[in-house]
């Protein structure tokens, strides 16, 4: 086996040669994939697709050719990748859902708002549109440049260089790395006319151009519901985003009754998934106000939306939707793209329009420049033929009696080489006296045009002038109506969610191995015990609540959590482990779960002695987290969580040591979160249980047994005193287990 070639082997750290790699990569992916250009507005996948489309002569007015027979020539010739990701993108260009103005005019299924996908590309046929025509006009005049394709043996343009703004027009999404773009479609008129008045006075700042480009514009329709300000920020900067909303309407029927009717749904979303959202709303009796959804649509949207009465406030109705449902979305702004020397970068409006009109200028200073190079060429070809006319008899024999006539003819008539070869090639019906004066008429055209277009090179002015004159026409024949409205929406109406939770009596059970369920109807707590509970397992906690009651569960590292009522699991079976529903440890017990009442106070206490009072509402957690109540000392837990009566004064706390302290209420702060104060002193062991009572009515605790008798202490002088004392010996009779319930 021969040696290796050492010489060729390059030794070089595996972080770096991985970094430079990986940014080749990065920019690879960021240039020639995903992010689109400032000038044209198309990716290169886009751009090579209606590259190819021309060349297979697919103009508007000819006919369709398969889609297969263009994907077939764009991944063999220019782009080469997988063809499912070039019809794809050929796909978006004809869905006139998708794109404001499409670019490819399609034949058979090309997929729906619902949400469908296109048919193979084998049943489907192409052509191009008029807007992609436009875009592409002036390839063969001298605008732009050309590349060689990926395998050297054809060309395709850099950049198309036609007078049509597609970057704003029709937006663009894509991900690159480390980098996105989200361009909105608008409205070409309102382009147009914005970068008309932007040629007038390039001084005029993004919010200044609002007056023009009121905000996206989609294909879709909607309604755009931002403020002013909120949308002018969003162009200023070149990020941020729009709130779109569908379009809705209350529709009243004869009796009284009415029903919601959506015509436009906002872009992007597929109406079957809308549609499916709402039932799921429905099915769950996550909006009680709904009782239907129906599909009526055709070529045009109709949802008709049916409210659960005709006494549902409609603003309540839609405002639960907006939330719920994507009838409203946000629609991002990242106007990054690649400018002039493909380089990325965020753009303001502004920038963009300048960008694109500089570019323009620039096309149209090449077009001219071209066209008077073929003028100066053709003129000089119409120079040589007046001077045959003019000395024709001689012309004729030179070329009869000479084997060489070329050269003859260029001394004799100080002819170029062009010059005499074309006499040479001309035909004998062009001799008539007829030809003479139509080369004389040409000739004088093509020098005016020619003086023309000079002046037009020459002179900056006239060629923004000319910009703007074309931009009128442009306008003319692709302008049409807004279809997104901008009406700006009131402040959003507080909704109290629980009332669209139908409310229904639930007995909540908790097993001592924290299973929960919710049995429907207020069970009585006796029949409780007759439940069947995993090997095991046994009863823990159980109440009465409704399905519009959220519930605070208590853990011992003082963390409180928050479950809905209507969430819990039904009583089939054991019910399921609460831990499913919250982030609870295993190593963590729980201590109590309670319905969580606006006006309840709580009496929360650990094993430390540290105690305090909190309200209900303080409880309250927003994730699965749930969120730290107590702050606990290393060592303790929280112990005790109970609610305070309304009349309660006093508070009693007895401790593992079997001493009983009693002390006032007022004496305990009331926090949202903390560690508390000391309720009793301990030299050994900890708090067992704390209890808030009204002192005038007397301690009272059950005896046990089956008579379920209470004994009741009506003079607790000898337990009273301030609080954080040591305490005493319990009264005769209190329970072993130091607990008072």
């Amino acid at each position: 086996m021969a040696d290796p070639d050492i010489a060729s082997v390059i030794e070089t750290p595996f972080d770096a040669a991985l970094s430079e790699r990986y940014l080749v990569y990065a920019l690879s992916t960021i240039t020639a994939r995903s992010l689109p250009d400032v000038r044209d507005g198309l990716k290169p996948v886009h751009r090579r697709l209606l590259w190819a489309m021309r060349l297979l002569r697919l103009d508007p007015a000819g006919a369709y050719k398969k889609s297969a027979r263009v994907v077939g020539d764009v991944i063999g010739k220019y782009h080469p990748h997988g063809d499912q990701s070039v019809y794809d993108a050929m796909v978006r260009l004809a869905q006139d859902f998708a794109l404001r103005y499409p670019l490819v005019d399609g034949q058979g299924n090309f997929g729906n708002i619902d949400g469908d996908n296109a048919a193979a590309y084998r049943y489907t046929e192409a052509r191009l549109t008029p807007v992609a025509m436009q875009l592409m006009a002036g390839l063969d005049e001298g605008t732009v440049d050309f590349k060689p394709t990926y395998n050297g043996e054809e060309e395709e343009p850099e950049v198309f260089p036609g007078l049509f703004p597609n970057l704003l027009a029709n937006g663009a999404s894509g991900i690159a790395v480390g980098m996105a773009t989200s361009i909105p479609p608008h409205n070409v008129a309102e382009l147009i006319d914005a970068a008309v008045h932007l040629i007038d006075d390039p001084k005029l700042d993004d919010r200044a151009l609002m007056e023009w480009v009121r905000g996206p514009d989609f294909p879709t329709g909607g309604v755009l519901v931002d403020d002013p300000d909120t949308i002018a920020r969003a162009y200023v900067s070149g990020r941020g985003s729009f709130r779109l909303r569908a379009s809705v309407s209350v529709e009243r029927e004869k009796g009284g009754g009415w029903h919601l009717l959506v015509s436009e749904i906002p872009y992007g979303v597929p109406k079957a998934k809308l549609i499916e959202q709402i039932a799921e709303l429905i099915a769950e009796k996550k909006l009680p106000i709904l009782a239907d959804v129906r599909d009526e649509s055709d070529e045009q949207v109709r949802l008709i939306l049916e409210p659960r009465a005709r006494t549902v406030d409609a603003e309540l109705l839609l405002e639960s939707l907006y939330r719920l449902t994507d009838l409203e979305i946000r629609f991002p702004l990242n106007l990054n793209v690649l400018d002039a020397t493909r380089t990325p970068g965020v753009m303001s409006l502004k920038e963009t329009l300048l960008a694109w009109l500089d570019f323009q200028r620039e096309v149209l200073e090449n077009r001219s420049r071209t066209r008077v190079g073929k003028i100066v060429d053709r003129l000089e070809l119409l120079d040589g033929f007046l001077v045959a006319f003019l000395n024709l008899d001689r012309v004729i024999e030179i070329i009869r009696t000479q084997d060489e006539p070329k050269p003859i003819l260029m001394a004799e008539f100080s002819l170029s080489d062009r010059q005499a070869e074309a006499i040479l090639n001309m035909r004998l019906r062009s001799l008539r006296k007829l030809e003479e004066m139509e080369i004389g008429r040409e000739r004088a055209a093509l020098a005016k045009e020619q003086e023309q277009l000079e002046r037009l090179v020459a002179s900056p002015r006239k060629q923004w002038q000319r910009l703007q004159k074309d931009l009128g026409q442009l306008k003319e024949k692709f302008g049409d109506a807004r279809r997104t409205r901008v009406e700006e929406a009131s402040a959003a109406r507080e909704i109290d969610w629980s009332a669209m939770i139908e409310k229904e009596p639930i007995t909540v059970i908790l097993s001592q191995r924290g299973w929960i369920r919710a049995m429907k109807g207020h069970l009585a707590l006796d029949q409780v015990g007759e439940l069947k509970w995993r090997e095991g397992d046994g009863p823990f906690l159980h109440f009465h609540a409704q399905t519009t009651d959220r519930l605070a569960l208590f853990a011992s590292n003082g963390r409180a959590y928050t479950l809905a009522g209507d969430k819990l699991p039904s009583a089939r079976g054991f019910g399921e482990p609460v831990r499913l529903f919250i982030d609870l440890d295993a190593d963590v017990d729980i201590v109590q779960l309670l319905v969580v009442r606006p006006e309840t106070k709580l009496l929360i206490a650990s094993s430390d002695g540290k105690g305090f009072v909190t309200g209900s509402d303080a409880t309250l957690a927003e994730t699965r987290k749930g969120k730290q109540l107590v702050n606990i000392r290393p060592g303790a837990r929280v112990k005790v969580v109970r609610p305070v009566p309304a009349n309660a004064d006093a508070v009693a706390v007895v401790g593992d040591n079997r001493k009983m302290v009693v002390f006032p209420l007022a004496e305990l702060p009331e926090l949202a979160r903390g560690q508390g104060v000391t309720l009793q002193r301990y030299r050994d062991g900890g708090l067992s249980d704390a209890v808030a009572f009204p002192l005038a009515e007397g301690l009272s605790w059950p005896l046990g047994g089956e008579r379920g008798r209470v004994r009741t202490e009506a003079d607790l002088s000898p337990w009273r005193a301030a609080r954080g004392a040591a305490g005493r010996m319990p009264p005769i009779g209190f329970p072993r287990d130091n607990r008072f319930a």
